[in-house]
């Protein structure tokens, strides 16, 4: 599609969006000047669309009164966003109450989208994993949202669906680039961020990568096996906990899985479950093993402090000083008492009762 062309429908996306436009604000939204605006409302209107001309200081372009708009025409990106979207609304329970509308939307949405892209769509949503539950809302990542490219996601969905090698152009997070080949075994969404997980091949290992960065993605030649084994979300949060940090964390706990899963989930650490022994007539709780690597330590005190569980470092011993000095400030937060003149006939917050 030729660039005006492709400005032309896009000026009339804005206009049935409602209301009325300035000529100012539409030269701004397609990235031309206000007299190429003109000539594109020209354009429509030669096409039968009823855009009215509004003169004045405040005037502008709008949709005449009942226009009735062509069929739904969506371009890769919002088809994605919104089936996506309805994804996402039925696996964290927000569109519950809803029924079988979500699917039934996601269903006329899909008869509607061009041939081709509804099979690269259909990809991505076949490829897909979660690692957080059905039902669970997913936790927000620790830093800036992240955007994956679509037509990074599209192929590397459709190298997936087709067990397909791929190129891709990847920045790591110290900002150094590379281009390798990939085995794609699935794409997972955990914790707000999209990564691939796969082979290798040049290196003979399982790799999990960002989506967000990766600059470029291109099908190769040849076909591979997938492995049989977990699958791609927890090998996703397993890559995540093992990854090369500067600390290696091992620790035992006393308590089960579940437990300790609450406040270091699998994309954090690595829990293995010793079984219950038997001891004076009962099953005693076992110290469950738990290693994690950290590129800083001073989270951890309070958190292995929230699980209320007995725990015992093995290692680092960097760590056993920093949950020594945890507790030395919580102990000594306890013993303070209130300035004075201050605390007796006032409110947790400050209020004078």
């Amino acid at each position: 599609m030729a660039r005006p062309t492709a400005r032309v429908l896009t000026l009339l996306e804005l206009l049935q969006s409602g209301g009325l436009r300035t000529v100012t604000e539409l030269a701004d939204r397609l990235g031309v000047d206000e007299r190429t605006v003109r000539r594109y409302a020209g354009h429509l209107i030669d096409l039968d669309v009823p855009v009215e001309s509004v003169r004045g200081r405040y005037g502008g372009y709008r949709l005449g009164p009942g226009y009735r708009l062509p069929p739904l025409m969506l371009s890769d990106d919002e088809a994605l966003a919104v089936l996506l979207g309805l994804v996402a609304g039925r696996r964290t329970g927000l569109l519950t109450a809803a029924g079988t509308a979500s699917e039934t939307a996601a269903a006329k949405i899909r008869r509607v989208l061009p041939e081709r892209l509804g099979r690269r769509l259909d990809a991505v949503l076949g490829s897909l994993a979660f690692t957080a539950p059905a039902g669970e809302p997913a936790s927000e990542p620790a830093g800036e949202p992240s955007v994956p490219e679509t037509a990074v996601l599209l192929a590397i969905a459709d190298a997936v669906s087709h067990h397909r090698p791929v190129s891709i152009r990847y920045t790591d997070a110290g900002g150094r680039r590379s281009e390798r080949t990939l085995h794609p075994y699935g794409l997972v969404a955990h914790s707000g961020r999209w990564y691939v997980t796969g082979a290798d091949p040049a290196i003979g290992e399982d790799r999990t990568f960002r989506l967000d960065r990766i600059a470029g993605a291109r099908t190769l030649p040849g076909s591979f096996d997938p492995p049989s084994g977990p699958g791609p979300a927890e090998r996703v949060l397993t890559g995540l906990a093992t990854a090369p940090y500067r600390h290696e964390v091992t620790l035992r706990v006393q308590g089960s899985a579940d437990q300790i899963r609450t406040r270091l989930p699998a994309g954090i650490a690595i829990v293995t479950e010793a079984s219950p022994v038997s001891g004076a007539g009962q099953d005693v709780v076992p110290w469950a093993r738990v290693e994690l690597r950290a590129e800083r330590l001073d989270w951890l005190p309070a958190v292995l402090a929230s699980m209320d569980l007995p725990f015992l470092i093995e290692r680092p011993d960097e760590l056993r000083d920093l949950v020594v000095a945890f507790a030395d400030r919580l102990a000594r937060s306890a013993r303070r008492s209130p300035p004075a003149g201050e605390g007796d006939d006032q409110g947790c917050d400050g209020v004078r009762r």
